[in-house]
């Protein structure tokens, strides 16, 4: 597959996606964290996949050629190194982490994007929060995706981006009066989305039977 590098001040696909998944003023998320950090996992697949750093080979995610200059470097290894390969709905399940969460926020805040904002309660919780600093990238992000919707060719990198948001049910959120019908023709069969969308299929599933 070709390779598609972010172009220079764009977003990766998980800076993007948690841009568009968190509110601006008060910084939380849109969705709850389980479908954030499964949304980010799938994005960080996404990232590498577009990388050319792995690839989906029938059922099971492979890492392919040389290890990536990218901020997801350890995943890549984590991939490579695997002794046997796990299919993408197995990955998304392994790489869900609160602290990948805290750690690309923390380079959105360091790159001016979002504001750290960290509170106690009672004296010994801290929670953080991520409000948006600069509104710059998400206005481009929105303005791309809306013209790609309306018809506009679309880049692969958009088109992930869109099939991410759309599993994570955020593309409702964001663009209630998208087609339906142009939403599958953009998400297609994006396999990263996909796992994305099996993985949290699982975590109702896992929910519903605790709850009986």
């Amino acid at each position: 597959m070709s390779t598609e590098i972010p172009g220079a001040g764009e977003l990766n696909l998980p800076q993007a996606f948690l841009v568009l998944a968190t509110n601006d003023t008060d910084g939380e998320p849109e969705v709850p964290q389980s479908v954030l950090k499964a949304g980010l996992a799938g994005a960080i697949l996404a990232e590498l996949d577009l990388l050319g750093a792995i690839e989906l080979q029938g059922k099971y995610v492979r890492a392919t050629g040389a290890a990536p200059q990218s901020d997801f470097l350890h995943q890549w290894e984590l991939i490579h190194d695997k002794s046997r390969p796990h299919s993408p709905r197995r990955w998304v399940a392994m790489l869900e982490s609160r602290a990948e969460l805290h750690r690309v926020y923390e380079g959105m805040a360091a790159l001016g994007i979002v504001t750290h904002v960290g509170e106690k309660h009672l004296g010994l919780f801290r929670t953080t929060r991520y409000p948006e600093k600069d509104h710059a990238p998400e206005a481009a992000l929105l303005a791309r995706i809306e013209s790609v919707l309306n018809g506009s060719p679309s880049d692969a990198r958009t088109a992930a981006l869109i099939g991410l948001l759309h599993a994570a049910g955020l593309m409702d959120k964001l663009f209630p009066g998208a087609s339906p019908a142009r939403l599958k023709e953009l998400a297609g069969d994006h396999w990263p989305s996909r796992a994305v969308r099996d993985e949290l299929r699982m975590i109702r599933l896992a929910e519903a039977e605790a709850a009986t």
